[in-house]
């Protein structure tokens, strides 16, 4: 295609019509007041109010216990950590997610160990794990990717036959279900995120789900330092004296973060359903292009929008020209440079993660976004092709 000329093409659409941001929040003005009512309160750090939220997001994941911590990635930690994960240990994940499943591993001590995904959808191959595991091997971390579940039934059998923990990186899918599962239901825990561009949103943050009631008061005192109260405990009530019991983190929500959340928890699956609407409405336009297949049994959370081009780089630049926000999910973990220069990983090391990521452009894809703005961007995408 001759770029300079599909541009000035004046059968096309207008490119100057439209600007369409890759994300905007959903954020209410009742959000922002919870957040007044926070500001104007005694206490910012974690209180009232993030309690508040963990009971909330743990009856919508039908979950026993929630944690709220200040991103996924510590979620992710505080798991490996609190089943004795670290130096020696491997833990096997997917090489198709961000840098965090896998930094998440390399902060205890352990090795990811990655094995390639499945061609029509981008998830974990589940037929693959079993061939990876070692007498190292210690937990599976399966990663929901674009927001539809791995094959938790399958993952769950290979971990039980194998003593390994399972730990859902679902980052991208709190709204998730898979065969009648929900997120969460077939794993030791679950971690979800709360980043600026996630379903919902803290700016940033996390959670963890869990049944585990021994977990849950374990998470507690983990994510403040190993502490056995915290501080709204120590200031709130009659001073005791505390006590550090083990070497902990410092990753504990605030109220703050939990007052722009308890709400959207509210409205999870109506801003669902807008996606569902906008998600038809791309479908519809962009007939012939590649997508992510959607398993039969599935409930999407379409946290992400995604195409498989060839030339993808020319795409994206294309878009960008025309005022179209992008991202891309994921540029392969194993050829980052530091998974590159620890471990020796080299092209074609897992060839279909290689191959989706060269061809994933992500589109625009949030509640406020409107059907003229979707049918611009396939507009501009027809024109392309």
């Amino acid at each position: 295609m001759d770029e300079a000329s599909s541009s000035s093409n004046s059968k096309g659409p207008n490119r100057d019509a439209l600007k369409v941001e890759f994300f905007k929040h959903a954020l209410t003005d009742v959000d922002k007041e919870e957040v007044l009512k926070v500001l104007d309160s005694l206490f910012l750090t974690t209180g009232s109010v993030v309690k508040d939220f963990e009971k909330k997001i743990a009856l919508y994941l039908n979950s026993q216990h929630a944690v709220g911590v200040t991103s996924c990635t510590h979620a992710l930690e505080l798991c490996l950590r609190y089943f004795g994960i670290g130096l020696g240990d491997e833990v096997i994940t997917t090489p198709l997610s961000f840098v965090a499943t896998a930094n998440a591993i390399e902060s205890v001590g352990a090795k990811p160990v990655f094995v390639d995904v499945e061609k029509t959808t981008g998830n974990i191959d589940a037929s693959l794990i079993e061939s990876a595991i070692t007498k190292r091997t210690k937990a599976i971390i399966p990663v929901h990717l674009y927001g539809q579940m791995c094959d938790m039934k399958a993952i769950r059998v290979i971990a039980d036959t194998n003593n390994l923990k399972i730990i859902e990186d679902a980052a991208h899918c709190i709204e998730g279900w898979r065969d009648g599962i929900q997120v969460g239901k077939l794993a030791d825990a679950a971690c979800f995120s709360f980043y600026a561009t996630k379903n919902i949103t803290s700016g940033d943050g996390g959670a963890i789900s869990t049944n585990d009631k021994a977990m849950y008061e374990w998470l507690l005192k983990a994510r403040s330092h190993g502490l056995s109260s915290n501080a709204a405990d120590r200031y709130t009530k009659k001073y005791q004296h505390y006590d550090m019991e083990f070497l902990g983190m410092k990753c504990n929500m605030t109220n703050l973060q939990a007052a722009l959340l308890i709400h959207q928890i509210e409205r999870i699956d109506s801003l669902l359903a807008q996606r569902e609407n906008l998600v038809e409405a791309y479908d519809s336009s962009l007939r012939g292009y590649s997508k992510p297949a959607i398993v039969s049994g599935v409930t999407h959370a379409y946290h992400a929008y995604t195409l498989w081009v060839d030339q993808r780089d020319l795409l994206l630049s294309y878009l960008q020209d025309h005022k179209i926000g992008v991202a891309v999910h994921y540029r392969p973990i194993h050829l980052m440079f530091y998974y590159r220069n620890k471990y020796g990983y080299t092209e074609k090391s897992f060839p279909i993660a290689e191959e989706i990521s060269c061809k994933t452009v992500s589109l625009p894809l949030y509640p406020s976004l409107q059907k003229k703005e979707v049918n611009f961007i396939g507009m501009i995408l027809k024109d392309y092709k």
